[in-house]
């Protein structure tokens, strides 16, 4: 039987965040209350999903190991791996392939916050995959900033990384379902104008298959790549937890 395993991507230099991270990874900042990894950790944990790998950088690989242990306290297995280099989103995952092995993978970035709204939407996301990919979509006022999805019915029709232009207002969250062909599409995909192997890239590569599918969604979702954004996580975090409080 083919399960999901799960990948959170925590590598990267953190530069836009500047000087805060000059000292430490910026998945280990704080969001609220908690370090930012916390977050996307339970996103995966509420899927379901109990094997986990963390990738990071080398600077702080044992601040994760040092914060995480095995996992007992999520109720899932963790394991780590090290990106000797910043690549890119497609370079960190590549990593993963032996942990994957014949399994799907569900991935996420380090620095993505969901509201509680995303279990169900990944439980019956994850209960329909079969193979290919399928991204999560969030409509958002600054699509310039992630990757967009140009949308046509119920088909992904392109996706561009950060255009200046925009498509769409359809920003492609840092959320990924992927069967283990990836690692072969990314063995195909060459580095960008960012010298990055871009996770757009990959994502265009099952579009044009055919096999790209989505989901949009309709909760609080933003990412904290950036001090705005890291604020605006923040708060969202505050009143998640707030409203849990009443």
């Amino acid at each position: 039987m083919v399960k999901i395993k799960g990948i959170l991507l925590a590598g990267g230099t953190g530069y836009r965040l500047h000087p805060l991270t000059k000292v430490t990874n910026k998945h280990l900042l704080a969001v609220y209350d908690e370090p930012m990894i916390y977050y996307p950790l339970r996103t995966l944990v509420s899927a379901g999903i109990k094997d986990i790998m963390i990738i990071s950088g080398t600077g702080h690989a044992g601040d994760f190991v040092n914060l995480l242990g095995s996992g007992k306290e999520f109720g899932v297995k963790l394991s780590y791996e090290v990106q000797d280099e910043p690549g890119g989103i497609a370079h960190a995952l590549r990593l993963a392939k032996d942990f994957v092995g014949d399994d799907n993978c569900l991935v996420i970035l380090g620095d993505n916050v969901f509201d509680h709204n995303i279990e169900p939407v990944l439980k019956k996301a994850l209960s329909q995959f079969k193979a290919g990919g399928m991204v999560f979509l969030k409509k958002v006022s600054d699509a310039n900033r992630f990757g967009v999805a140009e949308l046509s019915g119920d088909k992904v029709i392109s996706i561009e990384e950060k255009p200046d232009k925009p498509k769409s207002n359809y920003a492609v969250t840092g959320l990924y379902l992927y069967d283990n062909k990836v690692f072969d599409i990314i063995k195909t995909i060459k580095r960008s104008a960012r010298d990055e192997l871009e996770i757009s890239d990959v994502n265009t590569v099952y579009l044009k298959q055919g096999k790209l599918k989505y989901h949009l969604f309709e909760g609080n979702w933003t990412d904290a790549g950036t001090v705005e954004s890291l604020y605006r996580a923040s708060t969202l975090a505050r009143d998640l937890k707030l409203k849990k409080s009443l």
